[in-house]
């Protein structure tokens, strides 16, 4: 070896031993990437006092955090609360820059404990300018493609690495039961089955454990994975009347075969948290529900992660909230909350806990046990390695990758519930026609396209709030160029008649919200929709795109409508509607939630008794695309035995003419 070989391996090591040392020079165990997690948390464990043991308890919002306040407190955990972001548009090395203040902070306390940053990244990495939106997850049970969703958890890992952030409260696993809940769009299905699947989006978000890898442990894989959140645990897709935080009236066998297992999955997939639900089991707050928490979630399922209340969960379990504060933090932490998402005012809860213990009025074993469970996290991740994040993924921020991604997702999403009939189908739609009209409230609004959960907490509206294609945008640029594509949101009859349009496109849904805003027992699309197609339908050919969170009243209309296709809240990527409008590619997607005739029959899923849909569970109508069509059809002509040219020709003539768009296909 020569000397400067030496030099530089000496170097090393003395780094090694820095990193490794106390500022006394001291090794010390914890901070040694080479040793076993267990032992890492058992020595850093070891060495903390009763204060430092709360603080990495406590989880505060962004708005409250300062490096001193990460210091003296010993924090454990800041968030970003629904559109909480450091400016408006802001970057991902803006991200970045906040996040690492905050770092610095819990890195100069006594230990050096990093805190963990969260966000909700629930549909992509929803909460910052110019990521890439994916459909909300009711449109991906649609799909029925656990592949997919494990793609879609990895691309927005990264994304939301490139923030510098290392956690997200994803992915939602409740089973909606009830369309009137307002977040039924957050739920894969009504079926816990496709649930259950699609669980597989936390394979994408933390990596695969290996196969030898201990199920039930928490495992995050690499630096472009983040730790993933299970919830919200348990039942919170089965209220009453789907009333979002309430009461879920169900025996233990409803409540472990409908709704629970979905969280036996994702812990054996390694998810690292699980966040408590709202709601209710048969009254009793499962905020407080020692025998679901401690007992079923950490004994029987095994669970080795730490979970983590909802924000102010532990203020609600009193009514109204708040009240006996001190006595709702004690039943939180003896039913087994390891994480307290505070957010706002950590020093009542920091005094209450610590009198609480002081007191015995819980012991101290219980604290303890929290505190292990959030270490083996932050061990797990390489958190204690790497604390900082730097502008390494910045690019991968709404990458075109993964908008591409997002437009497969978009277009397997849908589902072609009408489509004429079986001898005049009206789609896919021909390119090239004089002239087209493309209508509604949704047909230009990228906010409402999107939904709840995007850029603000509630969502928006408009086109200016992040970057993507309406579905106004996908159909010009799908359609022919002689194509004439015309835009009124509220076409009259005599607009319409005047103009002689060859079919219509038209756009109704929901506006967007998030929660309890979005609780509803009417389920009605939003005005004028209902007058937008009364007029345009009888006057054109049209085909009706839904753009909602969940079904939504349809019967009246549906006689009208040539064509109808449930979207739900596809995101960005308008041009995956198109996709499937024009045959690039055809329909596929599967109804994840029964379709209601009128909301007197609600609740109503696959299987009741009363079971009388307008489309039922499982419904969709699949087409092929053009290409594939044509494929077929020259294959059939090639396989006859005595092949008539006037045949082969009038053919092609009838090809070309029913798809106009068919020569471009073959130029491509």
């Amino acid at each position: 070896m020569s000397r400067d070989s030496v030099r530089i391996v000496g170097a090393l090591l003395w780094m090694c031993m820095w990193v490794c040392c106390n500022g006394d020079g001291e090794y010390v165990l914890y901070k040694d990437p080479k040793q076993a997690v267990s032992d890492r948390v058992a020595d850093l464990f070891g060495r903390m006092t009763l204060e430092e043991k709360i603080g990495q308890m406590v989880q505060i919002d962004r708005s409250v955090a300062t490096v001193n306040i990460m210091r003296d407190y010993f924090i454990g955990s800041v968030l970003s609360g629904g559109g909480s972001a450091p400016l408006p548009e802001a970057t991902a090395q803006n991200w970045v820059d906040m996040i690492n203040e905050y770092q610095k902070g819990a890195l100069v306390s006594r230990l050096g404990i990093p805190m963990i940053y969260g966000i909700d990244a629930v549909h992509g990495h929803n909460n910052v300018y110019n990521a890439t939106i994916f459909p909300h997850n009711v449109g991906l049970g649609a799909t029925r493609d656990p592949d997919l969703v494990k793609r879609i958890g990895a691309a927005t890992a990264v994304e939301v690495r490139a923030t510098g952030i290392p956690y997200t409260f994803a992915p939602c696993i409740a089973v909606c039961r009830d369309p009137r809940w307002g977040r039924c769009y957050e739920s894969y299905s009504e079926d816990h089955k496709v649930v259950e699947d699609m669980t597989d989006v936390i394979l994408g978000l933390q990596g695969e454990p290996p196969s030898n890898y201990k199920h039930g442990v928490p495992f995050v894989g690499g630096r472009d994975k983040v730790a993933a959140c299970a919830k919200h645990y348990v039942g919170d897709g089965g209220t009453t009347r789907g009333v979002n935080e309430n009461n879920t009236v169900t025996d233990l066998h409803g409540l472990l075969s409908v709704h629970m297992p979905a969280y036996a999955d994702a812990i054996y997939k390694g998810v690292s948290t699980v966040m408590v639900s709202y709601s209710s089991w048969n009254g009793e707050k499962m905020h407080a529900n020692t025998e679901l928490i401690t007992g079923y979630l950490k004994g029987t399922l095994k669970f080795k992660g730490f979970v983590i209340s909802d924000w102010q969960g532990v203020d609600k379990i009193s009514s109204p909230p708040h009240t006996h504060y001190t006595a709702s933090v004690r039943a939180a932490i003896q039913a087994g909350i390891d994480m307290v998402m505070v957010p706002f005012n950590f020093t009542e809860f920091v005094n209450d806990l610590t009198s609480l213990v002081k007191n015995n009025s819980i012991p101290v074993t219980r604290i303890d046990d929290a505190v292990r469970r959030i270490l083996l996290v932050k061990f797990t991740m390489g958190l204690f390695e790497n604390p900082l994040a730097d502008y390494s993924f910045s690019n991968e921020l709404g990458s075109q990758a993964h908008r591409d991604l997002a437009r497969e997702a978009v277009r397997k999403s849908l589902v072609l519930l009408k489509n004429g009939n079986k001898t005049n189908p009206m789609l896919p739609l021909p390119r090239k026609t004089s002239k087209i009209l493309v209508a509604g409230t949704h047909a230009d609004n990228l906010g409402y396209q999107c939904g709840g959960w995007t850029i603000t907490w509630q969502g928006f509206s408009g086109n200016k709030n992040t970057r993507g294609t309406t579905l106004l945008g996908a159909v010009k640029s799908a359609v022919d160029q002689s194509t004439e594509v015309v835009f009124r949101e509220n076409p009259d009859a005599e607009f319409i008649k005047s103009n002689n349009f060859a079919y219509a496109i038209i756009a109704v849904g929901e506006p967007p919200y998030a929660e309890t805003a979005g609780d509803s027992d009417k389920l009605t699309m939003l005005d004028p929709g209902p007058a937008i197609i009364s007029s345009t339908c009888q006057a054109v050919k049209c085909v009706v795109v839904v753009i909602s969170g969940r079904p939504i009243v349809m019967e009246p209309y549906v006689a009208s409508i040539e064509a109808l296709v449930a979207a739900w809240l596809p995101g960005t990527e308008g041009q995956g509607i198109t996709d499937a409008l024009f045959g690039d590619h055809g329909f596929s997607g599967k109804l994840p939630v029964t379709w209601f005739r009128n909301t007197e029959q609600l609740p109503m899923s696959y299987g009741d008794s009363h079971y009388d849909p307008l489309f039922a569970y499982g419904s969709g109508l699949e087409t092929e695309s053009v290409a594939s069509i044509v494929a077929r059809s020259t294959s059939a002509s090639a396989t006859s035995t005595k092949p008539c040219l006037i045949t082969v020709l009038v053919s092609a003539t009838l090809c070309l003419f029913i798809f106009p768009s068919l020569s471009r296909l073959l130029r491509r």
